[in-house]
């Protein structure tokens, strides 16, 4: 299937749920005689359009047919533990939809007797914390390789986070279903997409409000701080959700492995340190002396 026709449908999708969300709303608010089922065919076929789309995009997925992995540096420093991995599972978020078919999440665990404590789930109280409690929240995001920016957005706002029981309910149920109808900038919420050459992209999606450190054509080096890690979009807490994909449109890219420089792919629950780049004017390390020969 083209990138054209991916996102052809993928508007389609959306259109039919924007249908079924209007004719409920209609039927509510002038008390019309609408037919149950005339209201939920648009909806029914909007899943069954994104289920097909799923299935077709699994296709180019599958052990045989799976991209190799392209190895990039870590996007952050410090110590981390990743979430939805693609080590686990592909696709890992359970879809093939907007990339994110080797998508990873991560949330920032540091560790010392000082160091702040990460907020667990909760059944019920406290309903939402402020994102100041997440360790994540601001910490730094970091060009993944040379690249050159061609989207970077920090307009979405940063919300309160969603780890207790009624929260999550609300944002799978609710929220996350009024974002599917927006489209993927609301999903993935503030965004920067960078171009790594040779058709590959990286997407780091919940940046910090107003956290750009870059805009569109910036060239960046390796290492280099971009943006902050927020809670914008569909995002239960801080976190950084990260991925390779084979364009920079969510609507049309394909994913593609990556593999974190001296990392590799954590898998879920696992806890991993990544090293802080060293500064862009720091003199080369010197090199190893040569070892001297044996002497009689």
């Amino acid at each position: 299937m083209t990138a054209r026709n991916r996102k052809s449908l993928m508007i389609a999708i959306r259109t039919l749920l924007f249908a079924t969300l209007t004719l409920i709303a209609v039927s509510l608010s002038f008390d019309l005689s609408f037919s149950v089922l005339w209201i939920l065919v648009p909806g029914f076929t909007a899943m069954i359009i994104s289920i097909a789309l799923d299935r077709a995009a699994a296709k180019d997925h599958t052990p045989q047919k799976r991209p190799f992995a392209v190895e990039v540096e870590p996007p952050i420093a410090g110590r981390w533990t990743a979430l939805n991995s693609p080590a686990d599972k592909v696709p890992s978020h359970r879809t093939h939809a907007y990339g994110q078919t080797y998508a990873i999440d991560i949330v920032a665990e540091p560790e010392g007797p000082d160091a702040p404590v990460r907020p667990g789930f909760t059944w019920l109280w406290p309903l939402v914390r402020r994102n100041s409690a997440f360790p994540a929240f601001g910490a730094p995001l970091l060009a993944v390789a040379d690249a050159t920016v061609v989207h970077a957005s920090d307009g979405q706002r940063d919300h309160l986070s969603r780890n207790s029981l009624p929260m999550i309910a609300y944002l799978m149920l609710i929220e996350s279903s009024l974002r599917d109808v927006t489209g993927p900038a609301t999903i993935v919420g503030n965004r920067i997409v960078l171009d790594l050459g040779d058709g590959v992209y990286a997407a780091y999606a919940h940046v910090q409000r107003g956290s750009l450190a870059v805009r569109a054509g910036d060239r960046v080096r390796a290492g280099q701080p971009i943006a902050r890690v927020g809670n914008s979009g569909n995002s239960g807490e801080p976190h950084l959700h990260f991925q390779l994909m084979d364009g920079p449109d969510l609507d049309s890219a394909k994913g593609i492995p990556f593999s974190w420089r001296g990392i590799g792919v954590p898998a879920n629950g696992e806890t991993f340190t990544a090293d802080a780049p060293a500064p862009a004017d720091a003199p080369a390390p010197a090199a190893e002396p040569a070892p001297l020969a044996d002497t009689i």
